[in-house]
């Protein structure tokens, strides 16, 4: 049902490198571009990304503290290599308490001068009933909540990586075709609501390299999702396929959406991917033997590339689903530790 969106297969979804401040011949861009008012067409979206904050608060920079408090100077200092870095804050419900949070971090940031990373996941229905299942109750709650998020975020930077795991899911089939609908409509404001902060830059998952692998089928639902209103899309949130692996597939979908650039999680995929065991989800629900990936950097020396970075913060568990691993989002200390090994 989705592929018959745009007539005759995917239509080319343009971005304007010029107006987004990457050099070009100043020549209409291919295909039909967004309004100058959205996407990356809009002030403060150039090509270059302020640098990424660390939150000082997170939860792997508050286990430094409890290990260096407890005299675990070694732990610390492994801990230490999660918490250094710049990673995802993830908002996962409607509450005012999540709103006024966001709020606060992007001040934070703003007062440091870089620019923080938001996770948005909270769309109806999440996970088609997995390990984080949940979400808004309803349609209205979720846009009642974007327009809050798009709120709290205004008139400073941000990058928000926006509902993993929604649009492929949608293709993926595990909705109803009424509920697949809710969701491209929703998804699709969300990305217009945040877009028309200047300063917020939208990427909008896309899974990974190996769940829909017909890049046609997957740019055709983006674009239903309203990818061309944002700064780009994501891939590998939480998951552990190879840089490499998600370049090239990243590649490959870029040239479906009229060169859209994108980001990729490389928060664990040091080791790649692992094998997938007889229960079906040993290789991504809390696998064991991965380590951390390539550092966050908007200097990926790719120009459809425009960061990696850590999503999906390591030490969180992905569920509920190994020898003593929590819920997911919940952090987990023993695997902080063994990623950071």
């Amino acid at each position: 049902m989705v592929a018959a969106v745009v007539a005759g297969g995917v239509g080319l979804v343009a971005f304007d490198r010029d107006r987004a401040g990457e050099p070009g011949s100043g020549k209409p861009a291919v295909g039909s571009p967004p309004p100058a008012s959205a996407g990356r067409g809009s002030s403060g979206q150039g090509r270059t990304l302020p640098a990424l904050y660390v939150d000082p608060d997170g939860a792997a920079a508050q286990q430094v503290r409890e290990f260096r408090l407890g005299g675990r100077t070694k732990e610390a200092a492994l801990v230490s290599r999660i918490a250094d870095r710049p990673t995802a804050t993830w908002f996962a419900d409607s509450s005012a308490e999540g709103v006024s949070r966001a709020r606060s971090l992007v001040e934070s940031a703003g007062k440091a001068g870089k620019m923080p990373i938001l996770t948005l996941y909270n769309i109806p229905h999440r996970d088609c009933s997995g390990q984080s299942a949940g979400g808004a109750a309803s349609a209205a709650e979720y846009r009642s909540w974007i327009a809050a998020m798009a709120g709290s975020l205004r008139d400073h930077d941000a990058l928000v990586v926006l509902e993993p795991d929604a649009v492929a899911q949608a293709v993926q089939g595990c909705l109803t075709q009424e509920l697949a609908n809710q969701r491209y409509t929703l998804v699709s404001y969300a990305v217009s609501t945040l877009s028309a902060n200047a300063g917020t830059r939208v990427y909008l998952d896309a899974g990974n390299p190996t769940w829909i692998t017909d890049t046609t089928k997957l740019a055709t639902a983006l674009q239903r999702a309203g990818i061309e209103r944002s700064r780009g899309f994501a891939l590998n949130v939480a998951n552990f396929e190879t840089t490499r692996a998600n370049v090239e597939y990243g590649t490959a979908l870029s040239a479906q959406l009229g060169g859209a650039p994108f980001v990729v999680d490389t928060s664990r995929n040091g080791n790649g991917p692992a094998k997938q065991g007889p229960r079906g989800h040993e290789h991504w629900c809390n696998p064991p033997g991965r380590k951390l990936g390539d550092p966050p950097t908007t200097k990926t020396g790719n120009t459809l590339v425009d960061a990696y970075l850590w999503i999906k913060r390591p030490g969180e568990s992905d569920g509920a689903c190994g020898k003593g691993a929590p819920a997911a989002g919940q952090w987990w200390p023993e695997y902080a530790l063994e990623l950071a090994r």
